[in-house]
């Protein structure tokens, strides 16, 4: 049975300059970090690990990069969760280098309704530009959820991750839980 590898990403100096003044979005900072994420990826590949089974998850700047991450990157990936995240870059400019791959990649964006740090306008305007590229992206708000990563948000990614992995794997499946924890 292969092994589904998940890559968490917390985060980078160049995305809270980003929320703390929105204007400024270096697409070139980003697309810096981006390559460190990359190459991680790879090296799972490499490693025989189908890139299908590599799922990229991310909690407020390190949802940000995972997202950056999964639209650029060169091939289907199995899956990518964003946590009270945003898009680490401006849109219009961007949707040029979004890969067909990551357009077949299922995106799951989380965030809470309460949350004071990154406003729920910018994931439902991450999830906006995704769904315009034409990409599957289920967009789960919670009520009274502030900037935090609650027990109940990785149950339902768990559920999400696992249906994307029975859809690919058959009944055999993976053990998700396993490898989160």
């Amino acid at each position: 049975m292969q092994m589904t590898r998940l890559i968490v990403s917390f985060g980078c100096s160049w995305v809270y300059r980003a929320c703390v003044q929105k204007s400024v979005r270096d697409e070139e900072d980003v697309l810096r970090a981006v390559q460190i994420v990359h190459t991680m990826i790879d090296r799972e590949i490499a490693a025989g690990t189908n890139p299908e089974d590599v799922f990229v998850f991310g909690l407020s700047q390190g949802g940000a990069l995972s997202i950056a991450s999964v639209l650029t990157y060169p091939r289907t990936l199995g899956g990518c969760a964003v946590f009270s995240g945003f898009l680490p870059f401006d849109s219009s400019s961007f949707a040029a280098r979004v890969t067909d791959y990551a357009k077949t990649t299922p995106v799951l964006w989380i965030h809470g309704e309460d949350d004071s740090l990154i406003p729920i306008q910018e994931g439902r305007d991450g999830v906006k530009f995704l769904r315009g590229l034409g990409m599957a992206c289920e967009f789960k708000e919670y009520d009274r959820l502030g900037h935090t990563l609650a027990p109940h948000e990785l149950d339902y990614c768990e559920r999400w991750a696992s249906e994307n992995i029975l859809s690919e794997h058959g009944e055999e499946g993976l053990n998700v839980r396993n490898q989160i924890s």
